[in-house]
């Protein structure tokens, strides 16, 4: 039996929302699409989280996803571009709840280190990997689109792997937390 599924990865923001949809038949993933939303031609704060909700809910509307991944915001020093970031992404995150969407948040050093094996990698980086990965016949100029799609993959990675409450100091404590996986 074929298991399908389709993964909407987003990367939010308020001057550009970027996004890529991903198909994973089985156990392969497929890409369908990469964009990018962009909010800098509007002024107020409030239009653009309500054009971010407007275009979340199309995109779920036209390609049904089955799961969201999304960036979480990164802690910075400058605390109104935090906020407002938040807002941004609050905004995707309930248009997917309001169709009762499961959505994950990853962190983004956990995003470049899926897709690169290296949680600084740059922007750059991570697009390159992408358009390996997915035989992406070229790059878009912004790279938050690709962000966005690397959210998606990251998600697909990490499916069936997430335990919430776990952390390891060492393969010692990993081995004893997990005696059930370990082949005798």
């Amino acid at each position: 039996m074929t298991k399908e599924r389709i993964i909407l990865g987003i990367d939010p923001g308020t001057t550009i929302m970027g996004f890529g949809l991903i198909k994973v038949t089985n156990k392969k993933m497929e890409f369908l699409q990469l964009n990018e939303l962009q909010l800098s031609k509007y002024d107020n704060h409030y239009q653009k989280l309500k054009i971010i909700f407007e275009r979340t809910i199309e995109l779920i509307e036209t390609h049904c996803p089955d799961e969201i991944a999304i960036e979480a915001p990164f802690f910075g020093k400058n605390v109104q571009s935090m906020l407002k970031l938040g807002r941004a992404q609050g905004v995707a995150m309930a248009a997917g709840l309001s169709r009762d969407i499961p959505i994950t948040e990853y962190e983004p050093k956990k995003i470049k280190m899926a897709i690169t094996g290296n949680g600084n990698a740059s922007k750059e980086q991570v697009a390159k990997m992408l358009q390996q990965l997915l035989g992406l016949k070229e790059l878009p100029k912004n790279l938050d689109s690709t962000d966005g799609l690397a959210a998606a993959v990251c998600h697909f990675f990490n499916s069936g792997k997430v335990v919430v409450g776990k952390s390891y100091s060492g393969w010692d404590a990993f081995v004893k937390q997990n005696e059930e996986r370990v082949k005798k």
